[in-house]
C-alpha cells in the first residue's frame, strides 16, 4: 500500500455518489454527494475526490482546473450510467445486422408480455434504430436429414456439424451498411443465427463495417459466445447501445484529471463481481456496476468462514430493494432481464424488487397497498414538500422512526429545511380518515384506526412485501430463510431490519459502520476479473473428458495473459474453472465449479484434470430440484475460467472508536418517541461515532450513522464488535394476538402470506419436476382453497386455470366428501369435473388438523403434461370428436392413498387411451411419473406453511381471514360493475345497464353473451343464452373455462391488482345453456375450446364491455413429429387497440403467454429450418388507434412427418371496435417441395409432410379502436412506429428496474 497517497472506491448511483477514502496516514474519509447537481459540478466522483483532497491536503483545487493526480494511489469506481441509459433508452444510435428473415426477431423476442392483465400491453423501446438484413444462413448439419442440401459439412468452434446453407453476400451487405452510415449511424449490433459456434460470417462483417468507419461493433459472437440467438442478439444490442455511452462518460471523467489518470490505476466494477482496466469495461458487463460492490462488501465483511453461515444481503433504498445471497462463494447467473432486455452474461444474481423509502401508500378496496409505484427523488415523498404523495419514508418519519434533526437540510425552495413532519401528519390523517369510512361501512363497530396504527400498518404491509423475494430467493434453491444471517444497508434498510428478520425467523442482522455505503466501501475490497468463456456442446463422458480439458486449459492461459499484461505476478492470479452442465433434453443448465478430488485416482474416475465436476453437478442438481435423472446423459454447453488477480485491500480493522472497548453503559444524545406495536415507547437515541467497542444496547433505540438511521426494535438487544459494526440479535417471541375481526392491516397482510404460499407450492413445482413443461416453460399453476373448496390465492400463472381448479376442487369435495383422509392426493382432469383440457392434471390434497375430521383447506396444482395419450403424439389431436382420442382421462383417481404413491395404478391409467382405435397410450410415461411425484411435493409443501401459518395466528384466524380476503376481492368487483353501470346511465340516460357481446367461431358457432349489471348492489348475470349447442369437432369448452375467462376479464377491467379468488365471482351469476358449446356433455372433445374457444370468449366479454378490440383471438397451436421426435409450439400475433392505446405487434393475448423456442434451440434439436419469423405488416385492423400485426413464421421440415394445426380466426376476423376496422385472419399454407403446389390447410388439420416442405403460418393481427384517420400520415406514423414496442405517445420511463432470479421466475410463471 502507498501510505502516503489517496485510495478512493466510489459508487456513483442514480441518484447519490458515495465515496470511501482512506487519506495518507490511514485516516478514512466517507463523503456523499448528488449525483447529478449541475449548477455546483459537473462530474460528482471527481468532485468527491477534489473535496476530499482540498481538505485534507488544505490545498485549493479549483473546480475547473484539472485535478492534480500525484497523491493519488488508485481510483476504484462502479456507475450506474449503464443501468440508466438503458432504463432511460438514451444509449447510442445503433442499428441491427441480423439474418435475413429475422428482421423483427428481438421485437418479438419471446412473444410473452411482462403482465398478464394489463389490456394496454407495453414493451420497452427495442435499443436499434434500423435493421439490416444479411443474406447468409447457416444451419446445424443433421444425420436424420432428408433434405438434398448442397453444401460442404463445417466444423464449428464447439464441434458441432454445420452448413453454410446460403454464403454471405458481401456486396448488398456493404451497399445496406452505406445507407445505415449515411444516416449518421456509428454503432452496430451484429446477430446471424448459430454464429455462437460458427462466428466467420460475422467476424467479416466486422471487417466490412470497420472499414467503412463504424467506431462500436459489437458481435455476438464475441460480446458473448452462448447459444440461443434472441438472449445472445439482446446482449449484442446492449454492448453496441451502451459501450459508446460508458466510453464518453469515461473521457469525460478522465479529463479532469491531469494527464487523463494516466498513471493511475483506475479500475471499473463489473456486473460479476470483479474489477476490470477501463479499456475493458464495456456495456454488457456494466448493468449491476453499483449493486455488485455492496455484495461484495457483505460477503467479505460478514461472512465468517469459520462457521459458514451464508447471508442474506438486503440493501433497501429510495425506489427499490436489493436481495441476494452468500454463502462463501458469488452466486452468479447468465441469463436475465434487465429493463426489457434479456442479458447473456455473468451477473451476480441480485434480485431488485419495486420497494423502496419512497413507494407510494395506496388503499385500494380495504386493503393497504405499499409500490410498485415510486415517488422517486422527484417529487419524492410528502415529508420532501414538493407535493409529492405518502410513501413508507412518510411513514416511518410519521411513527417517530426517522428525526429531521439527524437528517440532511436540504429541502424546500432554498434547499436549507429539514423534513416536514407536519405535512407527512395531515396527509396521514387525511388517509386515514378515508380508511376508517371504508371500514365503517363494512362493519359498522369497527374501531377507528388511528394516524399511528395507520403509519405502522403501511410498515407491516411493506416489510411483507419484501420478505416474499427472501423466501422465495432461498426456497428457489432449496435453502431455508432462517437459517441465514441478514446484512442489512443502504440508505432505508436500517429502520426495517429488526421486523423482517423477526418475520424470516432470523435470529441475526449484521450491520456494518458503512453501511450507507457499502457498495463503495465493496469495491475497495474486490480483486480484477477477467473472464473467458466459449461454447463446447458436447457430453460430459470420460472420452470428452480430454477435450474439455484443454479447452478450459486454453482459457485459463488466455486469463493468465490479460492478467499479466496488468501487472499481476503469477503468485497474484488464482482461477475458478467452470462447466455449464445440463441434462440431455431440458435446458436448465448449472454453472458449475469442480470439487476438489485431492488424492483421488484420477485414472478411475470420471473426473478433469481441473477437479471433479460431475460430483458438483449432481450435487448441485439434487440439492435446488430435489431429484436426478441417472440414466440421462450430461450435457457441457460452455467451459469458464474466472481470472482472479489479487488487489492489496484496504483494512477492514477497527474504526478509530471502535479501537477502543468499553464496560460503561453508552450514552444517548437524546431520547424521542417511538411507536411500536401496543403504542408510543420512549426510545432512546445513540450517534455510532460515540459507540465503542462492547456497547450493548436494548432496544427499542435509534442508532444515528452518516448516512442511515438504525432502528433497534424492542426485544432486540445491539453489540458493537471490535471492528466497530452493529451485530444485533433478534428475540423472534411470541407474535401478537391476532383478532379474528375485520382488521385492514391484517387483511393486506394475509392477503401476502397466502399468495406466498402458493409461490413457493410453485417454486417447489419448477424445482421437482422434470419435464421442459413444467420445469423451463413453468405451464402450471399452484393455488389454496378454503374448506367449501373456494378460491383463496393463486399465483397469477395461467389465465385459463384462473377459475377452473376451484371447480376441480368443488367436485372433489361433491363426490368424494367424508372419504378423504389424511395422506391421500386426488388426480383429476376430467373437463366435467373441473378440468380445461387433457393434458392439465390436477393434484389435489386435503389439508387436516389435529382433532378435525374434515379438511380445513385444499391445495391444489395444475400441470401441462407433454403427453398422456390419445391419438397424436403431444395429446393435441386437431380432429379428435371424442374425449377419449384426447389422452388418458381421470375424473377422481386416488393418485396418493394413506401418504403411499400409487404408480402401479396411475401408470395403467396413463396406458388406458390405447384401448382405443388409432390411439396410444403415454408416450413419455416417466416424465409423467416424475412431474406427478413434483406436483405432490409441491402440493405437501403447501401443507407444510398453512400449518405453520395456523401455529403462529390460530386456525380461527387463519379462516376467518380467508373469508374476509375473498369478501375483499368481492368488494372491488362490486365496485367495477358500479362504475360500468354508472357510466352506462350516464350515456343511455336508463338505469338498466345490459351489455352485449357476441362473435363466431370459425365453423360458424356463436357465442352469444348478455351482462346485465345491478347497480344498486355491483351485481352481474353473465347470461350465455343463445350459444351454439355444442359441436361435433374439439372447440368445445367445459363450464371451467369460461369461468376462467370471466375472473380473467374482471381482473384485466379493475386495473389494479386485487386477490384473485373465489370472492370475485360471488356477484356475479353465470348462466350456460346446458350442452352448448360452454357446457358439453362429459364425452364431448375439448382440446380446442381449451386453446381456442377460451379465446373467443374474452372477446366476446371484452366486447360487451367495449374495452378493446378483439385480439388474435387465437394461440396459434402447430405440433409437428413422428415415433421418434415431437414439438409444439403456441405463436403470437395482433393485440386489441383500446381507448387510448394501439394494439401491441407480435405478442401472445389474453388466456395464453407461453415462450417460444428460441431458433437455434428449434433448428438443434428438431428436424427443421426456421426460414423466417417477423411481423406481418398491415394485419393489425386500421383505426385512431391501429391493431397489433400479426407474425409471419415459416418452417421447413428436413424429414417426414405429422404436422397439425390447431387454429381460429382464419375466416372470421378480429372485429374492431367504435369504428375501428376488423384485423386480417391469419392462415396456414403448406408449400410443397421441388416447386410443388401450395396447399391450404384450413384452421384445423392433420398432414403428412415431406422432407422440403415449407409451412408458412400467418397469425391473426389485432383489431382497430374508432375510425381511422383519412389521411395518409396514419400509414407513414405506422411505418415509423413499425419497431417501437410502446405506444407512440406514452413518453413515460420506468421508475425502477425489476431483475434477478426471482423476478425471472416470476416473470416466467406469468408468462402463461
Amino acid at each position: 500500500m502507498s501510505g502516503n497517497k489517496f485510495q478512493f472506491a466510489i459508487d456513483r448511483g442514480g441518484t447519490f455518489t458515495d465515496i470511501y477514502a482512506r487519506c495518507p496516514g490511514g485516516k478514512v474519509r466517507v463523503m456523499k454527494l448528488l449525483s447529478e447537481d449541475p449548477l455546483r459540478y459537473a462530474d460528482a466522483p471527481r468532485e468527491g475526490i477534489r473535496r476530499i483532497m482540498e481538505q485534507e491536503l488544505k490545498e485549493s483545487f479549483p473546480i475547473r482546473d484539472p485535478l492534480d493526480t500525484s497523491k493519488i494511489d488508485f481510483i476504484r469506481m462502479g456507475t450506474t450510467v449503464a443501468t440508466n441509459a438503458l432504463l432511460e433508452r438514451k444509449g447510442e444510435r445503433m442499428a441491427l445486422v441480423i439474418t435475413e428473415g429475422f428482421s423483427d426477431l428481438l421485437f418479438i423476442g419471446n412473444q410473452s408480455r411482462p403482465k398478464i392483465f394489463d389490456l394496454k400491453i407495453e414493451l420497452p423501446e427495442v435499443l436499434y434504430e434500423e435493421v439490416v438484413e444479411v443474406s447468409e444462413r447457416v444451419i446445424p448439419h443433421q444425420d436424420r436429414c432428408e433434405m438434398n442440401i448442397k453444401s460442404s459439412i463445417m466444423q464449428g468452434d464447439t464441434n458441432e456439424k454445420l452448413l453454410v446453407w446460403k454464403q454471405l453476400d458481401e456486396t448488398k451487405l456493404a451497399k445496406d451498411l452505406r445507407q445505415i452510415y449515411n444516416k449518421g449511424i456509428r454503432s452496430l449490433a451484429v446477430v446471424l443465427l448459430h454464429s455462437y459456434t460458427y462466428p466467420e460470417h460475422e467476424n467479416r462483417i466486422g471487417v466490412i463495417a470497420k472499414k467503412m468507419g463504424f467506431t462500436q461493433i459489437s458481435l455476438s459472437s464475441q460480446v458473448m459466445p452462448m447459444v440461443k440467438v434472441v438472449p445472445r442478439g439482446f446482449t449484442a444490442c446492449v454492448d453496441a447501445y451502451l459501450t459508446p455511452c460508458i466510453k464518453t462518460y469515461l473521457e469525460n471523467f478522465k479529463a479532469g484529471f491531469d494527464k487523463n489518470l494516466s498513471k493511475i490505476n483506475l479500475l471499473f466494477m463489473q456486473s460479476d463481481g470483479g474489477l476490470t482496466p477501463i479499456n475493458k469495461f464495456n456495456g454488457s458487463r456494466a448493468i449491476l456496476s453499483g449493486p455488485a460492490g455492496g455484495v461484495v462488501g457483505y460477503g467479505v465483511t460478514t461472512y465468517n468462514k469459520i462457521d459458514k453461515i451464508p447471508v442474506i444481503g438486503f440493501d433497501m433504498g429510495g425506489t427499490s430493494t436489493d436481495v441476494s445471497r452468500y454463502d462463501g462463494n458469488y452466486e452468479h447467473v447468465f441469463e436475465t432481464t434487465t429493463a426489457g432486455v434479456t442479458i447473456q452474461a455473468p451477473q451476480l444474481d441480485i434480485n431488485t424488487v419495486a420497494a423502496g423509502g419512497g413507494s407510494m401508500l395506496f388503499y385500494r378496496s380495504g386493503l393497504f397497498v405499499v409500490g410498485p409505484e415510486s415517488a422517486g427523488a422527484n417529487p419524492g415523498p410528502t415529508c420532501y414538500k414538493k407535493g409529492g404523495p405518502l410513501t413508507v419514508t412518510d411513514a416511518n418519519l410519521c411513527l417517530g422512526r426517522l428525526l429531521p434533526e439527524f437528517f440532511p437540510k436540504i429541502f424546500g425552495e432554498r434547499e436549507d429545511e429539514p423534513l416536514d413532519y407536519h405535512k407527512t401528519r395531515l396527509a396521514f390523517k387525511d388517509l386515514t380518515k378515508l380508511v376508517n369510512r371504508f371500514m365503517a361501512s363494512q362493519n359498522n363497530k369497527h374501531a377507528d384506526y388511528s394516524i399511528e396504527d395507520v403509519a405502522m400498518g403501511y410498515i407491516k404491509v411493506a416489510n411483507e412485501a419484501m420478505c416474499r423475494p427472501i423466501r422465495a430467493l432461498t426456497q428457489a434453491k432449496g435453502h431455508d430463510a432462517s437459517k441465514h444471517i441478514l446484512a442489512c444497508f443502504g440508505g432505508a434498510g436500517g429502520q426495517h431490519a429488526c421486523s423482517i428478520a423477526r418475520m424470516l425467523g432470523m435470529s441475526n442482522v449484521f450491520i456494518h459502520r458503512y453501511s450507507g455505503i457499502l457498495s463503495a466501501y465493496g469495491m475497495a475490497l474486490a480483486d480484477v476479473v477477467h473472464e473467458a468463456q466459449e461454447p463446447c456442446a458436447c457430453a460430459y463422458t470420460k472420452a470428452n473428458l480430454n477435450h474439455i480439458d484443454t479447452r478450459i486449459d486454453f482459457l485459463v492461459k488466455k486469463c493468465r495473459n490479460e492478467l499479466s499484461k496488468q501487472g499481476f505476478s503469477k503468485d497474484n492470479i488464482r482461477f475458478e474453472t467452470y462447466l455449464n452442465m445440463r441434462y440431455e433434453r431440458t435446458d436448465c443448465s448449472l454453472m458449475c465449479a469442480p470439487t476438489s478430488i485431492h488424492s483421488v485416482d484420477k485414472n478411475a474416475l470420471n473426473v478433469s484434470m481441473f477437479g471433479d465436476f460431475l460430483t458438483t453437478f449432481n450435487k448441485r442438481y439434487k440439492t435446488e430440484f430435489g431429484f436426478d435423472i441417472p440414466d440421462r446423459p450430461i450435457m457441457v454447453d460452455d467451459v469458464r475460467v474466472r481470472g482472479i488477480g489479487f488487489l492489496e485491500h484496504v483494512d477492514t480493522g477497527p474504526s478509530e472508536s471502535s479501537s477502543q472497548s468499553s464496560i460503561d453503559k453508552p450514552r444517548s444524545v437524546t431520547v424521542t418517541n417511538c411507536y411500536f406495536e401496543g403504542g408510543t415507547r420512549r426510545t432512546p437515541v445513540y450517534q455510532l461515532d460515540s459507540l465503542i467497542s462492547h456497547h450493548v444496547i436494548t432496544g427499542p433505540a435509534l442508532i444515528i450513522n452518516n448516512n442511515s438511521t438504525i432502528l433497534i426494535e424492542p426485544e432486540c438487544v445491539a453489540r458493537i464488535t471490535d471492528d466497530g459494526n452493529i451485530d444485533i440479535t433478534v428475540n423472534i417471541g411470541q407474535r401478537k394476538q391476532v383478532s379474528d375481526e375485520l382488521d385492514a392491516i391484517q387483511l393486506s397482510i394475509f392477503s401476502h402470506r397466502f399468495m406466498s404460499i402458493a409461490e413457493q407450492m410453485g417454486r417447489v413445482l419448477q424445482r421437482t419436476a422434470i419435464s421442459t413443461n413444467i420445469k423451463e416453460r413453468l405451464d402450471f399453476s399452484c393455488a389454496l382453497f378454503g374448506p367449501d373448496g373456494g378460491l383463496v390465492s393463486n399465483a397469477p400463472h395461467i389465465p385459463v386455470h384462473l377459475g377452473a381448479m376451484q371447480e376441480a376442487v368443488k367436485y372433489q369435495l361433491k363426490v368424494l366428501g367424508s372419504q378423504m383422509k389424511h395422506g391421500d392426493s386426488i388426480l383429476s382432469n376430467h373437463p366435467c369435473a373441473g378440468g380445461s383440457h387433457l393434458p392439465d392434471l390436477t393434484v389435489i390434497t386435503p389439508v387436516f388438523a389435529p382433532n378435525h375430521k374434515e379438511p380445513i383447506f385444499f391445495l391444489a396444482n395444475r400441470g401441462h403434461h407433454a403427453d398422456i395419450g390419445g391419438s397424436t403424439p403431444g395429446s393435441m389431436p386437431p380432429n379428435s370428436n371424442h374425449i377419449q382420442q384426447e389422452g388418458a382421462v381421470f375424473k377422481s383417481f386416488m393418485l396418493v392413498q394413506d401418504g403411499v404413491f400409487r404408480e402401479r395404478e396411475v401408470t395403467e391409467q396413463l396406458m388406458e387411451p390405447r384401448k382405443y382405435p388409432g390411439c396410444s397410450g403415454t408416450r413419455n410415461l416417466h416424465d409423467n411419473l416424475a412431474d406427478l411425484r413434483a406436483q405432490v411435493a409441491s402440493n405437501r409443501k403447501g401443507i407444510g406453511l398453512v400449518l405453520d401459518l395456523i401455529a403462529s395466528y390460530g386456525l380461527n384466524v387463519v379462516q376467518a381471514y380467508m373469508k374476509h380476503i375473498q369478501d375483499n376481492a368481492e368488494v372491488a368487483v362490486r365496485q367495477l360493475l358500479k362504475q360500468v353501470a354508472q357510466g352506462n346511465a350516464a350515456e343511455s340516460g336508463t338505469s338498466n345497464c345490459v351489455l352485449y357481446g357476441e362473435d363466431r367461431m370459425d365453423d360458424g358457432s356463436k357465442i352469444k353473451l348478455a351482462v346485465k349489471i345491478g347497480y344498486e348492489h355491483g351485481t352481474a348475470e353473465f347470461d350465455f343464452t343463445g350459444t351454439s349447442p355444442m359441436v361435433a369437432n374439439n372447440l368445445n369448452a367445459p363450464r371451467a373455462i369460461c369461468y376462467s375467462a370471466i375472473i380473467y376479464c374482471l381482473r384485466s377491467l379493475v386495473g389494479h391488482d386485487i386477490p384473485l379468488n373465489q370472492g370475485c365471482l360471488t356477484p356475479i351469476v353465470i348462466t350456460i345453456p346446458k350442452w352448448s358449446l360452454l357446457d358439453p356433455e362429459e364425452n364431448a372433445a375439448v382440446v380446442g375450446g381449451n386453446v381456442t374457444t377460451s379465446q373467443r370468449i374474452v372477446d366476446v366479454i371484452m366486447q360487451a364491455f367495449q374495452a378493446c378490440a378483439a385480439s388474435q383471438g387465437c394461440m396459434n397451436n402447430v405440433t409437428f413429429g413422428d415415433e421418434t421426435v415431437g414439438y409444439y409450439e403456441t405463436v403470437a400475433g395482433g393485440a386489441g387497440a383500446g381507448p387510448s392505446w394501439h394494439g401491441q405487434s407480435g405478442v401472445h393475448s389474453h388466456m395464453t403467454n407461453t415462450r417460444i423456442t428460441d431458433p437455434e434451440i428449434l433448428e438443434l434439436r428438431y428436424p427443421c429450418i426456421l426460414n423466417c419469423f417477423h411481423l406481418k405488416l398491415g394485419t393489425g385492423g386500421r383505426g385512431k388507434f391501429r391493431g397489433g400485426d400479426g407474425i409471419l413464421r415459416e418452417i421447413i421440415f428436413r424429414k417426414d412427418m405429422l404436422l397439425s394445426v390447431l387454429t381460429e380466426r382464419r375466416i372470421f376476423a378480429p372485429y374492431g371496435l367504435q369504428g375501428g376496422e376488423p384485423a386480417k385472419v391469419g392462415s396456414n399454407l403448406l408449400v410443397k417441395a421441388n416447386g410443388g403446389p401450395i396447399v391450404n390447410l384450413g384452421g384445423k388439420n392433420s398432414i403428412k409432410v415431406s422432407a422440403g416442405d415449407l409451412f408458412r403460418l400467418q397469425t391473426p393481427g389485432g383489431g382497430g379502436y374508432g375510425p381511422p384517420p383519412e389521411s395518409s400520415v396514419e400509414v407513414k406514423r405506422k411505418a415509423r412506429a413499425k419497431r417501437r414496442r410502446i405506444s407512440v405517445e406514452d413518453d413515460s420511463i420506468l421508475s425502477h428496474v425489476n431483475r434477478g432470479s426471482v423476478y425471472d421466475f416470476i416473470s416466467q410463471a406469468e408468462a402463461h
